[in-house]
């Protein structure tokens, strides 16, 4: 019985092999047809255009017109009420000076004002309080800003004084600082260009790196003795710098 059972599976599992590669070959015939072969173009990683990048930089220097300066009135009083009275007094005297030199009232604003306790040394009682004001003034002619400095600190009575100059219209003198940065980015892609072999070709971009102004660093006065202040100017530098790129045409 056992062999006769053995001898029936053979046939069967023959049978059954055969129906499935039948059945595999009948779905393979409905599959439309893959080619294999080397990647399409569109799956392949896209080409750079060659080209040449350079940066240039470009510096003007110009006389500046414009000085800012910082006068600062403070005020030590036992009482906060003392000193914001004493501070205000001062400040009314400050400001009228300034305004007769003269000054236009959109040249001078106020940057800061401030109250608060003065402690012991300790640190642990109030011994008074202290008031201070800051103004900002827009001195439009820098060969006279000494005359200025002395009249708000001699006869306005100003106790911190601080000088920075700079232009009122800075926009022509950064234009031309650009330009310069670009002829100077061009000149270096056409040494480029011309060692590797290749000609330089139309601009693809421009980017604008920085834009900058080196001034004379700012200059702070005490109490201004009664020799007339000299106050040199200096010259006021305007960089830029950018970054170019240039097609190889």
């Amino acid at each position: 019985m056992t062999a006769t059972l053995r001898l029936l599976a053979g046939p069967l599992a023959i049978v059954a092999a055969i129906s499935l590669a039948l059945v595999a070959i009948a779905v393979a015939a409905n599959r439309p047809a893959l080619l294999v072969g080397a990647p399409s173009a569109s799956t392949s990683t896209s080409t750079i255009a060659p080209a040449i990048l350079t940066s240039g930089d470009g510096i003007v220097s110009r006389k500046p017109d414009v000085a800012v300066i910082g006068a600062g009135l403070e005020s030590q009083q036992p009482t906060a009420t003392g000193a914001q009275s004493d501070l205000a007094s001062k400040a009314a005297k400050l400001i009228a000076r300034i305004k007769s030199l003269p000054v236009a009232d959109k040249d001078l604003n106020t940057t800061g004002c401030w109250i608060g306790p003065v402690y012991s040394p300790q640190g642990q009682t109030i011994t008074g309080y202290r008031a201070a004001e800051q103004l900002q003034v827009s001195w439009h002619n820098v060969d006279t800003v000494g005359r200025a400095l002395d009249a708000i600190v001699q006869e306005g009575g100003a106790t911190n004084i601080s000088i920075s100059f700079g232009l009122g219209d800075p926009k022509p003198a950064q234009a031309e600082a650009r330009t310069l940065a670009i002829a100077d980015a061009k000149a270096k892609a056409l040494s480029m260009a011309s060692a590797a072999g290749v000609k330089l070709g139309q601009v693809i971009q421009v980017s604008d790196l920085s834009l900058s102004s080196r001034v004379p660093s700012p200059i702070s006065y005490g109490a201004a003795a009664s020799v007339p202040t000299q106050v040199p100017v200096g010259q006021l530098d305007i960089q830029a710098s950018v970054e170019v790129d240039f097609a190889i045409g």
